[in-house]
């Protein structure tokens, strides 16, 4: 959750700015100063909303929009295209979206795979980490600002004045708009209309594609000073967590194997951790000489999920292990970190050889745990393996880790970190900004795209301009319905269960 000091802060800065405004407005003395003030700089604040347009950027939008003009031509007309097939994409997303969050709410089982949800309302400090708030901000104002700055240039190109550029924040949310001339915007056809309008969902596709690009890239742009590919590095460990220790794990260290499951990469980590959980835990080939059972260590009792303890409970060292001899089933409680030091991992007793030199034979000894426990033998040399006993999960949230190894002591192992991050962030703000701006609701694009669309498609079948705005405003109410509801129960997903 948000932490409460964070909260207090953003209401009380609020509150603060909003009874200044109030006192300075209201005073005869400061308020026709404070209002020029304002508007000089393009100031606007009303609650929880502070507002900044300027036209100095006008400029620079005209000269984008005579750059080359058939090239533009096709490039808007592209986005137009694209626009109405997102329209009518978005709303067949966002049904299937409520589908499955209906789903969701009358089943216990958490969606896993093919089954998550593509569209997911995002809470900061809910389903979103305060740690990633910073990236999930500056993802969000580019967004928005390549958005806005494809509905300027779209305009200046036909022929539709810009009145300025500006920002805003609302709460802790950043935006961006443009104000465009409504008399000119009014004269033009609808199809130079629908050019204009689609030009911000276009853009934000555009982005969505080339955040991608780069992401794929990144590799390969960073391969002269950062290596992948030969393990996962730790980046973080979380200060008192299963890998935090003398025996755990270390930020640089470069993590190889867990078990026999080879790391390559952050990708196989998260695979091979995801496999311990559903597959049996492997047992470890050990010389028959060291398994004479013994319960010195404490008396064996019964689990409530039916597995053996055979050691004592205050023993930090030791581990009870079951093994198969002469068709009947032992335990044995053994010193872990000295009993898996070279050993092999094994499934039955057929998979350890033994030593043609050793008398005894080696037998496939299993640790007796609970159901859901796991222990884990992680490899990161040139350290000693780290042994970890307990649910996958955890060693999953204690450490961060990063495909990207610094081929030179000086860089910062947070570099490729901070990039893969924040050009993931830039793909989902930027992909759900141009689904979200493409469903016909009222107040976002959308609706005049269907405005438009329907004035260019309809004027020869429906004549009557009040039943095409009938038709439109009925649509409309429909895909506002169908994002609200949407938005409502996914909330309710988010922050009731």
């Amino acid at each position: 959750m948000i932490p409460v000091p964070v909260v207090v802060c953003v209401l009380g800065g609020w509150c603060f700015v909003y009874l200044t405004d109030v006192l300075l407005k209201s005073s005869v003395s400061y308020r026709h100063g404070y209002e020029a003030w304002l508007g000089a700089r393009g100031l606007s604040l009303s609650p929880f909303h502070l507002r900044w347009q300027t036209s100095i950027f006008n400029r620079i939008f005209s000269r984008c929009a005579r750059i080359n003009p058939h090239a533009l031509y096709l490039w808007f007309t592209s986005g137009l295209v694209f626009g109405i097939v997102s329209m009518c994409g978005s709303v067949v997303l966002l049904v299937r979206t409520l589908q499955q969050t209906l789903h969701q709410m009358t089943s216990d089982q958490e969606p896993q795979g093919a089954n998550q949800q593509t569209l997911q309302v995002v809470v900061p400090g809910v389903n979103l980490p305060v740690s990633q708030l910073a990236y999930f901000f500056s993802a969000l104002l580019l967004s928005g600002v390549i958005h806005e700055l494809g509905h300027a240039v779209a305009a200046i190109r036909e022929q539709v004045r810009v009145n300025g550029f500006g920002v805003f924040v609302f709460v802790v949310y950043p935006g961006a708009f443009v104000d465009l001339f409504t008399t000119h915007l009014n004269l033009i056809s609808p199809v130079q209309q629908l050019r204009i309008f689609c030009a911000g969902v276009w853009h934000n596709f555009v982005l969505c594609v080339a955040a991608l690009c780069f992401l794929f890239l990144l590799p390969v742009l960073l391969f002269p000073v950062y290596s992948t590919g030969s393990g996962a590095l730790v980046t973080e460990v979380v200060q008192g967590s299963s890998a935090d220790g003398p025996r755990g794990l270390y930020v640089g260290d470069m993590v190889t194997a867990l078990e026999d499951c080879d790391v390559r990469n952050v990708d196989d980590w998260h695979s091979c951790l995801t496999a311990s959980i559903h597959s049996p835990q492997p047992g470890y080939c050990v010389s028959s000489l060291t398994l004479q059972p013994s319960w010195a260590q404490g008396r064996a009792f019964r689990r409530l999920d039916g597995s053996i303890e055979c050691c004592s409970n205050n023993s930090l060292t030791d581990l009870c292990f079951s093994f198969s001899k002469l068709q009947a089933r032992e335990f044995a409680c053994l010193p872990v970190r000295k009993m898996l030091s070279g050993s092999s991992v094994c499934r039955s007793n057929a998979d350890c050889h033994s030593n043609p030199d050793d008398q005894s034979p080696s037998l496939c000894v299993t640790p007796s745990l609970e159901n859901q426990t796991r222990l884990i033998r992680l490899t990161h040399p040139p350290n000693s393996h780290m042994l970890f006993v307990g649910y996958p999960p955890h060693l999953q949230y204690a450490v961060s880790l990063t495909n990207f190894a610094p081929r030179f002591g000086f860089l910062n192992l947070d570099l490729p970190v901070v990039t893969e991050t924040f050009c993931k962030y830039v793909v989902s703000l930027s992909g759900a900004l141009a689904v979200v701006n493409s469903v016909p609701c009222f107040a976002l694009d959308g609706q005049w795209m269907l405005s438009a669309l329907l004035e260019a498609t309809l004027i020869t079948m429906v004549r009557d301009r009040q039943r095409r705005e009938l038709i439109g405003f009925f649509l409309l109410l429909g895909g506002s319905a169908l994002l609200a509801a949407n938005v409502a129960l996914g909330l309710w997903m988010v922050t009731a269960r």
